[in-house]
């Protein structure tokens, strides 16, 4: 007998961060999963896109590699609040629950989270500032290699290091890129706990300039490639296809591709994505352009 059994409904309120391996919107899509077997309605209380909903970027997911970090086709940077990705997984993923999104009052979709006039409360542990979950979608993406994205630091996903790491060397690169919306600099650190607890680490922090000109994905490359090109055998990046779920993005940067190249990839997929999100948006016209 399924433990859904004897409920009424089933109550989602999370906050999610915009990103596609932010594992709470898996959760959803297996809590949608499990009520539609039990036959008990899921309402989901909407939140905030915290990094603006009015913008999706990164390759899409490929299809049949779904997992507790990528649960349907869509980017990186999801564009899309939390209510809209269940109304989305329930029909294209043909799940067919009894599904309720309890909208946001007054929301816009190009609001950042500050912009909202609700408090910031950390939805986990090392997203603890609107900066942080900007640039999480990028640096993140880089996690399942061997180095540190700053947890166990007090800037998670804000700095990146590890020991072999030539700090001065990445940040030149990086700053030589003029990367829209951040500034890099070189900077040590120790971080405390997960990857390379109690070693000295040298590596970057990213100081986030402009938000509206951030592209937190594109960035992700930025640093994929300063690391490809920099430390070719000391950067282990044999699962960095874990979190990036796109194939055909993989074999570009493989190759040997420039980071400006490989976004210029995802431009047919964004296109469709763009008609199939559009259905199930709950704020604003889908075709007003970001700011």
């Amino acid at each position: 007998m399924s433990k859904l059994t004897n409920i009424d409904a089933l109550v989602i309120d999370l906050q999610d961060v915009g990103c596609r391996f932010y594992t709470y919107l898996a959760t959803v899509g297996y809590c949608l999963e499990e009520c539609a077997k039990a036959g008990v309605e899921v309402v989901v209380l909407d939140r905030p896109d915290p990094i603006g909903a009015d913008r999706f970027e990164g390759p899409l997911l490929d299809e049949g590699k779904s997992a507790f970090v990528g649960y349907h086709q869509i980017p990186i940077r999801t564009g899309m609040t939390i209510g809209e990705c269940a109304r989305m997984f329930n029909e294209e993923r043909g799940i067919g629950a009894k599904l309720t999104v309890l909208p946001l009052e007054g929301y816009a979709r190009d609001l950042w989270y500050e912009e909202t006039g609700l408090p910031w409360i950390g939805p986990s542990p090392n997203i603890r500032s609107v900066d942080a979950a900007a640039l999480y979608p990028g640096v993140c993406l880089l996690e399942f290699t061997n180095i540190s994205v700053g947890r166990g630091t007090d800037h998670p996903f804000e700095w990146i290091g590890a020991p072999w790491m030539d700090g001065a060397a990445v940040a030149r690169a990086l700053s030589a890129r003029a990367i829209p919306g951040v500034a890099i600099s070189p900077c040590d650190d120790e971080p405390k706990s997960s990857a390379f607890a109690g070693l000295a680490c040298h590596g970057v922090r990213i100081t986030i300039t402009d938000r509206r000109a951030l592209r937190p994905v594109t960035l992700g490359f930025e640093i994929a490639c300063a690391l490809r090109d920099l430390h070719p055998k000391d950067w282990d990046r044999k699962r960095f296809p874990e979190l990036l779920g796109n194939a055909a993005t993989l074999a570009l940067f493989e190759r040997g591709a420039a980071p400006a190249a490989i976004e210029s990839s995802w431009s047919a997929g964004l296109a469709e994505f763009a008609e199939r999100r559009a259905r199930f948006l709950l704020y604003g016209d889908p075709n007003k352009k970001p700011k």
